[in-house]
Parts: C-alpha cells; structure tokens; sequence
C-alpha cells in the first residue's frame, strides 16, 4: 500500500506465465491492436497513437518531451511536486527553456499563476505539468489547465502515472496532446510498461520537426510503424511480451469493472481511510478538494519514528506504506489505494496496524 508498485490480481499474476511467443507473431500482432484499444479506452481517447511504451512511466515522460521539444523551443512547466522538477530537467537537458511556475508541495498546480506565464511569454510552445502529483498526493484541475494552453495556442504534455485508472482522465474532452502513464499504479500491472497518447497535432509536430529526434530507443516515429498499420509491421525492438500480456489482462478487468465504477471503488475506499485517520488523530497533507484518493499524504505524528514505523508494518503485517520525498521526506507518509489494492480489507489491515505501530 506505497505510492506503487500496487498489488496485482491473481489473474494479472497468471497471465505473466503465458508461454512466450515471438514481438512479431501474428497472434502478439493481433494482441498489441487489443491493447491499443484497451488504452484508449482507458483514456477516453480516439487517438490513433496509443500505445504502451516497452519501457517505465520515467521513459514515457522522456518520451513526451523529446519528440515535441526542440532545443531553443519555451515550454511552460508546472511544478508542485518532485515529478514537476523532473520535467524540468527533460526541457533543460533537450537544450530548451523552461518557464517554470511554481505552486506549493502538496497543493494542486495554481491556474492564475500559469495564465501569467503564458501572457508573459506569447512565444511559449508547450505547457506541461503532473495531473496527480505523486510525491504529495495533491490533484491538479487538468481540464482547466488544458483550455488555457488552448487559448493561447500551446500543446499540453500531461504526467498521468497516478492518475490513469484511479481518477477521471478525458484526454478528448479536455484537449490533451501528449500523456503518459505506467503501468504499475492504479492499473495494477507489473512495473516496466508506459501507457502514451499523442493527439494528431502532436503526431504532425513530431513528423515536422526539424532536428533529429536525440533518443533513438523512444523515437516514437520510428515505433509508429511497429504498433500500427496493416499487415507486416517493422521490427523496432524486442517488446516486453509477457509483461504486455499482463498489461492487456489487466485493461481487460478496467473495462470490465468500468471506468466510473472503479473510480467510484476509489473514491469510496480513500473516504474510509481518511475516517479511519482522523480517528488515529493522523492529519492529511492536502486539502481535502485537492486531494488524491489513490495516494494518501499524511503527516508523520509527532514523536513517531518514520523508519521504525515503516520497518515494523513491513515486518510484522507484511505491509508497505512509502516515506515522504523531497520537501516532505521524514515528514510524510504515502499510502497507496490504487487498483486492486484499493479494497476493504486492506483499508481495515493498514488502519489496525498502523494503530499498533504508534502504539508500540
């Protein structure tokens, strides 16, 4: 019950032994356009260029910014959390400029504060930030942040690792032009695979630009051809078989639970928790119309020992509960509900144990 990897179903975990066949076979073929679909859904997209990236939710951010950016271009770039500064570091890194808008650790991104970076600067190209920042367990307003890069003709890349599956993501509706995801989180999968999406004016900013894209591996023009079209596809890379078998496993048990119904599950296990928190007199890091349900930021209380605590529900009731990172390291807890682990049983486990924990 960390910040992920989340616990996976038994049918998950037995999809995973499916004998291996060839990235090419036909039946792999025929397999790859199910989980184009299944993603689609997931996302609530017709985006032709669906895919999950051979390669973890880091990549898939990688992914985003180096097929749209180009050194010299002004991306706008949200940060209220560690995965802010790690756009950060994929912008400077592309030789690009970052205009960064920072909003507090474990408050969702502030929209005034973005609206004046983007009139300040009229030649920015991109405007990028972290739907659910993981570090804090803060949700920021991904529709409203969407309208207004439209409004002022830039393309959004959208981080949507702890989001995907656990709360609503409309990338149609809202307008997103490039979102990743992973695996490992509210979709219950094993970590190592990235969800993407480009809309097609993403797509025709990737086939016009005019360098060369720096990273050979996530050249997404180049695995367009891997993952789409009729008949022979191109051999790009030796794709993670089994590990797609489980990612296809479990998008089939999303669609199956349905999207609202396991955003409802969600919601309604993280309102136990947080009854059964405020009990313990345990106090949340966000507040509460900003907060994540998969993803749980508490304060340490005071005179608990982080690591002791920890260690002892790792130890005794072989449960995990994440430390704090960055600004909130030794001052937080992270406890996840994402996928299958957001059930009732697990709710009542973490809340008894962490009640003999501090008692202890």
């Amino acid at each position: 019950m960390g910040p992920g990897p989340s616990d996976i179903s038994p049918e998950v975990l037995a999809s995973l032994s499916r004998p291996v066949i060839g990235h090419l076979d036909p039946l792999f073929v025929g397999m790859m356009d199910e989980v184009k679909s299944l993603l689609q859904y997931a996302f609530q997209t017709k985006n032709e260029f669906t895919i999950a990236l051979s390669a973890p939710g880091s990549a898939g951010m990688e992914a985003c910014f180096v097929n749209l950016v180009e050194a010299g271009d002004k991306v706008i770039v949200c940060r209220n959390g560690v995965f802010g500064d790690r756009m950060i570091q994929n912008v400077t890194r592309i030789g690009a400029e970052a205009i960064v808008v920072d909003s507090a650790w474990g408050r969702a991104v502030e929209v005034d504060k973005v609206e004046q970076a983007l009139i300040a600067n009229p030649d920015a190209k991109f405007v990028a930030f972290v739907h659910a920042e993981t570090s804090t367990g803060a949700v920021s307003d991904a529709k409203t942040l969407c309208a207004l890069a439209q409004q002022h003709d830039c393309l959004t890349i959208v981080d949507a690792v702890t989001s995907l599956g656990g709360i609503e993501v409309k990338v149609d509706d809202w307008g997103i032009d490039a979102i990743y995801s992973g695996s490992q989180k509210c979709l219950s999968c094993v970590p190592g695979l990235s969800p993407i999406s480009f809309s097609q004016k993403a797509v025709n900013v990737i086939k016009e630009r005019k360098t060369v894209i720096q990273s050979w591996f996530l050249d997404q023009s180049l695995v367009m051809s891997y993952w789409s079209g009729d008949g022979k596809r191109s051999y790009h890379h030796t794709a993670p078989v089994n590990s797609l078998y489980g990612l296809h496993e479990s998008l089939v048990q999303l669609q199956n639970e349905g999207l609202e119904n396991r955003i409802a599950r969600h919601k309604a296990q993280h309102e136990a928790l947080a009854k059964g928190l405020a009990k313990l007199g345990i106090k949340f890091i966000v507040p509460e119309n900003e907060r994540l349900p998969q993803l749980n930021a508490i304060y340490i209380p005071e005179g608990a020992d982080d690591a002791k605590v920890r260690n002892y529900l790792l130890n005794k009731y072989n449960l995990e509960i994440g430390a704090g990172l960055g600004d909130l390291a030794g001052k937080a807890w992270r406890i996840g509900l994402m996928g299958y682990a957001a059930r009732s049983e697990n709710v009542t486990l973490c809340l008894a144990a962490l009640e003999d924990a501090l008692n202890q």
